[in-house]
């Protein structure tokens, strides 16, 4: 018999991101110029980032597969792929891959064929267009959910059993909601929560709105990450009522906990993040802490 605590089971990072700034073209980290963040000031992860480093940074978590968010945004997106298997070769990590494409691009369809090719490949991350305040938000933009010609790209998902990784501040997830429902065999995830960074009574009033919209959709999961506040340190008492209103909003099966590192690095360290995960759903049963840790991102991105 094992003598591990019942908590200490086996872990599937559900968001990460590797990167070698002198190996690969990274124009957001090694740029000359710094793009908004909404941590603010990126400087600390502006360097080479490997499974050696992220092995470290994971400390005791028993982290047995993680799944790569693309994260270089350059003109080659298939390059990041090719070079993520021979990462995965070398140090057994990343255990799959999502791909970076431009639905709205014309050679969409070339791009996620060049994913595919990879058998670690899911699916894909896409920014779609986004007002960058709530009171600014509106439908049918170009570059958006509605557009006509990113839904063209945008259903060509379904032919690879690609997953979509949406990233979009809360105030378009009725779109999202939308979307999903017209491609109800498309798998999407929404990313770090739905991004609730107002914390505001108004800003979570909205938030929750938005998210119970979105998951009426059966075919929508989320990954709670990324769920810091920009200039304060990551705590439970900050963050524990976004991840309880989550899972309560989506439900324990459509949920999965991840560590956005190094990202989040910038807001906490890797065991302070998990141990708030942890004691954040400590009074649940172990069946369903097995889910939000581990079985949930096996099922979803098919590990």
């Amino acid at each position: 018999m094992s003598d591990l605590p019942a908590d200490d089971f086996a872990i599937v990072d559900a968001h990460q991101h590797f990167w070698d700034l002198e190996r690969n073209p990274t124009p957001w980290l090694s740029g000359p110029v710094r793009k908004p963040f909404r941590y603010g000031d990126y400087s600390a992860i502006c360097r080479t980032y490997m499974p050696p480093d992220y092995r470290r940074d994971a400390g005791t978590n028993r982290i047995v597969k993680t799944v790569h968010i693309e994260a270089m945004r350059n003109n080659n997106p298939v390059a990041e792929t090719r070079w993520l298997d021979e990462i995965a070769a070398e140090y057994g990590l990343p255990s799959a891959i999502v791909g970076d494409v431009a639905f709205a691009d014309d050679n969409a369809a070339e791009v996620l064929a060049g994913h595919a090719a990879s058998p670690l490949a899911r699916g894909v991350r896409n920014y779609p267009a986004a007002a960058t305040d709530r009171r600014d938000a509106k439908r049918g933009a170009p570059g958006s959910m509605d557009d006509p010609k990113w839904r063209v790209g945008y259903a060509l998902l379904e032919q690879h059993s690609f997953s979509y990784d949406l990233q979009t501040p809360w105030w378009h997830l009725d779109a999202a909601a939308e979307l999903a429902a017209a491609f109800p065999r498309t798998q999407m995830i929404v990313l770090h929560a739905g991004l609730p960074a107002d914390r505001s009574p108004e800003g979570l009033a909205g938030w929750r709105k938005a998210m119970e919209t979105v998951a009426r959709e059966p075919n929508v999961a989320v990954k709670i990450s990324g769920i810091g506040i920009k200039g304060k340190p990551w705590t439970l008492e900050d963050n524990g009522p976004i991840i309880r209103d989550t899972i309560a909003i989506f439900g324990v099966d459509r949920c999965m906990f991840a560590s956005n590192f190094p990202v989040d690095g910038l807001v906490g360290s890797f065991e302070t993040i998990y141990a708030g995960f942890r004691a954040a759903v400590a009074d649940r049963p172990l069946a369903e802490r097995r889910k939000l840790f581990h079985d949930n991102a096996v099922r979803i991105y098919r590990l």
